[in-house]
């Protein structure tokens, strides 16, 4: 991998020395006279780190060192000469991951920068990794939904806006027909399957607004904020629609259909989550009950 350095110092000399120190070890290098001029190459340039002077006409290093970590997510290395006038502290406060004084030698410099760049890098990896894992603990992994845990505290924040704005607030719950039976006939894997394209519809019939999870084996629900009952049942109806129409292939030369039960309520005032829920969920055994494949509104 090639690491993007650019250069600050208003000392030619020095500048174009480190800046053929770098190339030959095969950095991608720019390099500017000024703090302006190297906030300008920034917007262009995808630098990993920036190693700039203190002392500079006009803006100085460490202020410089500030606006850069404002805006960009760039390491920065601050040199001076000046050792009696500035401190690695104050480097650190403004930003800076390492401060090395002038005059140094050059493999003191590229041991410095390739520490900085090995940590930088590691902090990323940390980063993403701590991501993912927040991720596996709020979604359902086999349906790419939020999982129930997360229903359940989604609902209860739903439910104090409304509290708070009167603003509408819908929920829908379906349930896959006759599902045990397909899993019995077709085996576990290929039901695992019809939950994912499941998962996948729903989501594409979603608004932005919308949120969907996986409630139970086979059950989902969604919330639909600032959305009256009527809207509920037209995106309900849409879901219902989409999931029947798709065409399933357990086997080769074999084509099957699922259809889905589905409940819709309206949030009312006063309501608590609990009810909320049991209402939804009285509607879409109500759908089963009288014929499957239906969306009952309560």
């Amino acid at each position: 991998m090639t690491y993007s350095i650019l250069i600050v110092d208003d000392d030619i000399a020095i500048k174009e020395s480190v800046e053929e120190y770098l190339k030959i070890l095969s950095y991608d290098v720019k390099s500017a006279l000024n703090a302006k001029e190297a906030l300008t190459i920034l917007e262009n340039f995808d630098a990993d780190m920036v190693l700039t002077d203190i002392m500079m006409q006009g803006m100085d290093g460490l202020e410089l060192t500030k606006r850069i970590k404002a805006k960009f997510d760039i390491d920065v290395m601050v040199m001076t000469g000046y050792s009696a006038d500035y401190s690695y502290e104050e480097a650190v406060q403004a930003g800076a991951s390492d401060f090395i004084f002038k005059p140094f030698r050059f493999e003191e410099l590229d041991l410095r920068i390739k520490r900085v760049l090995r940590e930088s890098e590691f902090k990323k990896e940390r980063a993403l990794l701590l991501k993912e894992m927040q991720q596996l603990a709020i979604t359902d992994g086999l349906t790419k939904l939020y999982n129930s845990r997360q229903f359940f505290y989604h609902i209860k924040q739903e439910i104090k806006r409304y509290d708070r704005y009167s603003r509408s607030l819908s929920l829908l719950i379906l349930d896959i027909d006759f599902f045990k039976d397909y899993n019995d006939t077709w085996g576990h894997l290929e039901g695992d399957k019809v939950l994912m394209h499941i998962g996948r519809i729903i989501s594409s019939c979603m608004r932005s607004m919308d949120t969907a999870y996986r409630y139970g084996g086979e059950e989902f629900a969604i919330l639909l904020p600032e959305t009256g009952l009527k809207k509920a049942c037209v995106v309900g109806a849409r879901i219902k629609d989409n999931i029947a129409s798709e065409i399933f292939r357990p086997e080769k030369d074999k084509t099957q259909s699922v259809t889905v039960s589905i409940g819709a309520c309206e949030l009312v005032e006063g309501e608590d989550f609990t009810s909320f829920i049991k209402r939804t969920d009285k509607a879409m055994y109500k759908s089963k009950e009288t014929g499957r494949n239906k969306l009952t509104y309560s």
